[in-house]
């Protein structure tokens, strides 16, 4: 899953003791958006502000705090901004934000008297959100999208939820039912055609999803998810070279100053591990992947995946993950708040070689999903079912057993994309799979992981031959 933000923002500031509540705006004086949708404001500047908020957050093109805090300056009685900015918060998806985000929610509140139906959703869509309820909020959203279907805030959070939690029936379904209620005349239906052709991607309908991708960027918008969808549709069919120059190409577009550059930069880097080019990848890490470049937890997440990925491919790695560990040090209070957070922290406590680090991770993530308060989140099954059996058999790797390894791995396989992320995210995990049937010497697993492999991807890479030279296979 892509970063939604390049470091994380300070909290909310609650207004001063004292001062004199905001007056929520009349009706008969609300003015309308581009999209003609009711707004809960009469200040031209604020609702100017907003939609720049909007475009970047859509666009991932620095962040959208400033205009935010704009637009709530410049009408303290309109709700909508502090709900905008408290669902960026909320899309960080680390616990530690959870506090300024219900505290923005909370300031909305009483704000919310002559709003229009449509932010009072988004306000009770955000506090499902808050509460761990991913999927009800998503339910909210699409709910609010039959009757709006050009609010691309429902859009633009629906298909990032869909994505933390891996719905990617939604991601294609729900753009498709309102893309043709959009104007293409629109500066954000570039926007929303590159949230279709994510979707497509995920549900492997390569030609349709590149021919998507290619279409949002053909007049010159920078529309991050488009150039990510196409990228994965490259990966997916082996075209390593013809990836690697739609990356490049659009490169001026996304790698200053927009927040989707780290995973873009991933997806160079995979190119290259897809290659066997590991000087490349080397100097990609160094380039972007390392000390202060990592500031996220998402851009922890890339940097996690490359290094393990040329773990598994025998490359001596651990003094970088000893760096990248000693740079990211997650709270005690982030154990079990997301099943694909986890992974990456167990994985990079691995890497780096601190066996009894991870082993205290995964029992802090154990003991959280036994309490009772933990069952109503979306993630608490997830945990149970995927994450937890998943930290097992790495640990059980890392410690030198395969075949335990193998059997927990493989009997989770199935449900691996309940923990959210890409197809190409989860990958890690069936190239881990594939190493560990390898060291088990468990050929029928190994086989089948290749033969699903081949049968995947048109053209042989070169990393699909390292996998059978590995698992002592002729393809």
């Amino acid at each position: 899953m892509p970063p939604p933000v390049d470091e994380s923002p300070p909290p909310a500031v609650p207004p001063a003791t004292g001062a004199p509540a905001p007056i929520p705006t009349p009706v008969a004086s609300q003015l309308r958006d581009a999209r003609d949708q009711r707004l809960g404001t009469a200040s031209r500047e604020a609702a100017d502000r907003a939609e720049t908020a909007l475009w970047r957050m859509m666009s991932f093109s620095e962040t959208p705090l400033a205009d935010l805090d704009a637009a709530i300056a410049a009408d303290p009685g309109w709700g909508l901004p502090r709900i905008m900015k408290a669902g960026y918060l909320l899309g960080l998806t680390e616990a530690s934000q959870l506090a300024p985000a219900r505290q923005l929610l909370d300031q909305a509140e009483p704000l919310q008297a002559n709003a229009p139906e449509r932010e009072r959703a988004h306000l009770e869509a955000l506090r499902a959100i808050a509460e761990g309820r991913w999927q009800l909020a998503c339910r909210r959203w699409d709910a609010l999208l039959l009757e709006h279907p050009r609010d691309a805030l429902a859009l633009q959070w629906a298909h990032q939820w869909d994505y933390l939690q891996g719905d990617t029936a939604s991601l294609r379904s729900r753009p498709a039912q309102v893309l043709p209620e959009w104007d293409e005349a629109d500066p954000l239906f570039p926007q929303v055609l590159g949230l279709y052709a994510s979707g497509l991607e995920e549900n492997n309908c390569y030609p349709q999803a590149e021919d998507a991708g290619r279409r949002a960027v053909a007049g010159g918008a920078s529309v991050p998810w488009a150039v990510h969808a196409v990228a994965h549709v490259l990966h997916m069919s082996g075209r390593l070279e013809d990836g690697n120059a739609w990356l490049r190409q659009h490169q001026p577009n996304w790698a200053e100053g927009n927040a989707f550059a780290s995973h873009l930069w991933w997806h160079m880097g995979l190119f290259r591990l897809e290659a066997l080019d590991l000087p490349g990848a080397h100097r990609l890490l160094d380039a972007h992947f390392s000390g202060d470049m990592l500031q996220s937890s998402f851009q922890q997440f890339d940097a996690v995946s490359l290094l393990w990925r040329m773990h598994l491919m025998g490359e001596d790695v651990s003094a970088r993950f000893v760096e990248l560990l000693r740079g990211w040090s997650p709270p005690a209070s982030e154990a079990g708040h997301r099943a694909f957070t986890d992974l990456h922290v167990t994985l990079a406590c691995i890497g780096a070689g601190e066996l009894l680090q991870a082993e205290g991770w995964l029992a802090r993530c154990a003991e959280r999903a036994m309490q009772p308060e933990d069952v109503r989140r979306s993630n608490h099954t997830t945990a149970r079912e995927v994450g937890l059996p998943l930290m097992r058999g790495l640990l059980a790797l890392a410690k030198g057993d395969p075949d335990a390894a193998v059997q927990q791995l493989h009997a989770v396989r199935p449900q691996l994309r309940r923990l959210g992320g890409s197809h190409l995210q989860r990958d890690l995990l069936d190239q881990t799979l594939m190493a560990a049937a390898a060291q088990a010497r468990h050929a029928p697993i190994g086989r089948a992981l290749l033969n699903e492999c081949l049968m995947a991807k048109p053209v042989v890479t070169p990393l699909t031959r390292h996998w059978a030279g590995r698992l002592h296979l002729d393809i």
